[in-house]
């Protein structure tokens, strides 16, 4: 997406990466992590309020991948990897698949998604083919 808003926040060991456009808003990154996560405050992550263990174990749990690090080690060192990738089928919501994939839009454009990405089961997500949540509005069954 060529407008994609994506936001960084660093600390010393990783930078958090957050994709607003992909967020399913599930809320389990300020639910299980209020101090670092917390919508209500502007910039709303403030990673010196969580350890960096504490906020690279809240990330993995997002379930839409809105939410991502980068160890700042890497960064001028990102290689190719092999990962195992997996799929789930959540009852009345997206397919999730964890591990990085490229995915390639109707127009040839290709976006490299890593963790977890959820992908629209519902047909009227405004961010095909990903999930932006609509399912729960439409209160989608399947």
């Amino acid at each position: 997406m060529e407008n994609e808003l994506v936001k960084k926040y660093s600390n010393e060991d990783i930078t958090v990466v957050w994709k607003p456009n992909v967020c399913i808003h599930s809320t389990i990154c300020f639910k299980g992590l209020p101090g670092v996560f917390d919508r209500k405050r502007k910039p709303w992550i403030m990673m010196d309020l969580g350890t960096t263990e504490e906020i690279i174990s809240q990330i993995e749990k997002c379930p839409s991948g809105a939410l991502s690090y980068i160890k700042n080690s890497d960064v001028n060192e990102l290689e190719e990897e092999t990962i195992r990738t997996q799929m789930e089928i959540l009852p009345n919501g997206p397919i999730l698949i964890y591990g990085t994939i490229q995915v390639k839009d109707k127009e040839g454009h290709k976006t490299l998604k890593n963790k977890t990405t959820a992908f629209c089961r519902c047909g009227e997500s405004n961010n095909k083919p990903f999930c932006d949540g609509t399912h729960i509005k439409k209160e989608f069954i399947g």
